[in-house]
């Protein structure tokens, strides 16, 4: 039997987005001090968890930037897993392209590869499921694949916004979480 899914972006949605000091831009987490979870993300999974599978899918280009390794992303990787897993929230699978957008890659998005292999991996229904991300790319990717959107308003992804149609809009994860359930309900 499929089940329905909620695919989560996961900088500038679960977590921040620090400033780096040579590029001044934001940016994902560079080193274990830069990963901060925002507070609403664990009750929001929390609820989410109970009538949907989470994945986490994200672009992850700095390794190919050189701007950090390959083992300090996978070290922050598992210590993001292991603050949800904490507080027991089950993510089924992480799912991060580490390639730049002129490399060509299958999985970057807004390519809909991770979500096609989850839902194949997994027996997840696409057209029952939702994308939800800060970017342009995270709402084309989730269209791409069949599910439904939801933007996070994140203003740090203003300049990566505003040429999709996502279904909803949200200011944070919790308010995208709330959206997300009441439509289970009406469903």
């Amino acid at each position: 039997m499929s089940q329905s899914a909620v695919f989560l972006d996961r900088d500038g949605v679960l977590n921040e987005m620090p400033l780096n000091p040579l590029t001044q831009a934001y940016e994902s987490p560079h080193t274990l001090e830069d990963l901060k979870i925002y507070p609403e993300v664990l009750p929001a999974l929390q609820s989410l968890q109970k009538q949907f599978k989470l994945f986490v899918v994200s672009n992850q280009p700095s390794y190919a930037k050189g701007k950090v390794t390959l083992e300090m992303l996978n070290k922050i990787s598992r210590k993001f897993c292991l603050e949800l897993s904490n507080r027991r929230i089950l993510v089924e699978e992480y799912y991060y392209c580490y390639h730049r957008e002129e490399d060509k890659c299958e999985c970057r998005k807004p390519s809909p590869y991770f979500l096609k292999k989850a839902s194949l991996d997994h027996r997840i229904e696409l057209k029952s499921s939702w994308m939800v991300g800060d970017r342009d790319t995270d709402v084309e990717c989730g269209e791409r694949a069949g599910c439904k959107t939801v933007l996070i308003k994140n203003p740090i992804s203003k300049d990566h916004q505003g040429k999709s149609a996502p279904t909803f809009k949200a200011k944070n994860i919790a308010e995208a979480a709330k959206y997300i359930l009441s439509k289970e309900r009406e469903g």
